[in-house]
């Protein structure tokens, strides 16, 4: 269809509802106005004792009809616009800002109508369109900062590898350096291989919500102990020592291998984090709910760096960010979110730091 076809066609159906809605009006004003005159005139007629003749009648109708007539355009003139203030503009309003979101503007707001002149369906259609359009707007602020944030984590160990795989086509290097170099090179794919992976983790935490949690019942206590035994050779490695307080018999019934990225990750950043010391690990039940608690005597964190430290590549010790991405402690966050459990965290600069997680013994059983 050509656009002047349209606009004909447009054009020509406003012409015929505007001409639908007079004669709707003036059917109802010619029903209303016979109503009453007619008993009105009557009733006069008979208790006044007037008689009226057939000129009086005729002038009388046709001044009735043309009352009707004008009532009938005032009417439809006062309804046509009344719809354009209060059904077509702000019809029009969402129309538009509908248009560019779909042109990739999040930040589009409509103007909040005034009440007493707007339709009150399409003030909540307003403030909810309003609604969509921040969180898309947070949304796509969030994809933008979290793809600089992955460009910029994979570039670090790209260039490693880049750097140490073309020092290493050198003829003049010794044996001991080309094995230091591939240790080097080993540990960039290495931590770009893990990054890779906890990004993909985070991405499916992020939809677990449309997929099927894999939901079982389990001892707690024995997954703590497997997971933390994971980390023997490193805490070993430091020399640390490590302090357990489990009570036996704990069951919950939720994912455990969410689970377990949750207890992984917090033994990792005990141990990291800490160079001499210990590590504690304890777990307590209180009917409903079993708490975990994780404790080391590491560095600590500071107020700024402990307000910061969900939030996704965010790493407040530098001194220790060759060994992370700052990945884990968001995939914490969102598990703990998604288990509907809660994780708090007491720490001090220089004296150490507390995770601990409050789970309810049968959480997600409805899932």
């Amino acid at each position: 269809m050509s656009e002047t076809k349209f606009k004909r066609e447009k054009k020509y159906g406003w012409f015929l509802r505007t001409v639908h809605e007079f004669f709707v009006v003036f059917l109802l004003v010619s029903a209303v106005v016979t109503c009453s005159i007619v008993p009105f005139v009557s009733i006069m007629s008979k208790n006044l004792d007037i008689v009226l003749s057939e000129d009086d009648v005729a002038v009388a109708a046709k001044m009735t009809f043309l009352i009707v007539i004008f009532i009938s355009v005032v009417f439809t003139v006062v309804d046509i616009l009344r719809r354009r203030i209060t059904v077509a503009l702000p019809a029009k309003q969402i129309k538009n800002a509908a248009a560019q979101m779909m042109r990739g503007d999040f930040n589009v707001r409509i103007p909040a109508p005034n009440r007493i002149f707007s339709d009150e369906n399409f003030i909540d259609i307003i403030e909810c369109f309003n609604t969509v359009a921040e969180e898309l707007s947070k949304t796509e602020m969030l994809r933008a900062d979290f793809i600089a944030d992955v460009s910029h984590e994979l570039k670090t160990p790209l260039a490693v590898i880049q750097n140490y795989a073309t020092m290493l086509r050198s003829p003049a290097l010794t044996d001991k350096e080309r094995d230091e170099y591939s240790k080097v090179i080993a540990d960039a794919a290495s931590r770009l291989a893990t990054l890779v992976s906890n990004i993909l983790k985070l991405n499916k935490l992020d939809n677990q919500k449309m997929l099927s949690p894999a939901v079982s019942e389990y001892d707690l206590g024995e997954q703590l102990c497997e997971c933390l035994l994971g980390f023997e050779s490193e805490w070993e490695k430091k020399g640390l020592e490590i302090e357990t307080d489990i009570e036996d018999g704990v069951l919950v019934r939720t994912d455990a291998d969410m689970m377990s990225i949750v207890w992984n990750n917090l033994f990792s950043n005990a141990i990291k984090f800490t160079d001499s010391g210990s590590v504690s690990l304890s777990l307590h039940s209180d009917g409903e709910f079993a708490t975990v608690c994780v404790a080391d005597t590491g560095c600590g964190l500071s107020k700024e760096v402990g307000e910061r430290m969900f939030e996704k590549f965010y790493q407040g010790d530098s001194s220790h960010s060759t060994l992370g991405n700052g990945l884990g402690l968001a995939l914490v966050k969102r598990i703990i979110e998604l288990t509907e459990s809660d994780i708090s965290v007491e720490s001090t600069l220089g004296k150490g730091t507390v995770f601990t997680v409050r789970l309810r013994r049968n959480t997600n059983e409805g899932l």
